[in-house]
């Protein structure tokens, strides 16, 4: 459990392999409510290596201190990324 934005993280262990490696995080909005996009690596078992990168939004509310998962968004592509990108820079251009 996480008490501070800080010690939020995707990173992910199991039976000491790291099968999720954050990369990099952005905080997008801070407060009760908080918005995080994180950049990842997924662990393959079968080669034994860390597959493409990956991108995930989370949203955590802090409630009694410490902050709780409550939704999260998966891009599963560098494809899906620009999309998304290109999308957002037209409606803000407006």
């Amino acid at each position: 459990m996480a008490e501070t934005i800080d010690e939020l993280t995707v990173t992910y262990e199991d039976e000491g392999v790291e099968t999720v490696k954050e990369l990099d995080k952005v905080v997008l909005s801070k407060g009760a409510w908080s918005t995080i996009i994180y950049r990842y690596q997924d662990w393959n078992r079968a080669k034994e290596e860390y597959g493409p990168d990956k991108y995930t939004i989370r949203r955590y509310q802090k409630r009694n201190g410490i902050y709780m998962q409550k939704s999260k968004f998966n891009i599963s592509s560098k494809d899906q990324a620009k999309g998304i990108i290109a999308a957002l820079e037209s409606w803000i251009e407006d």
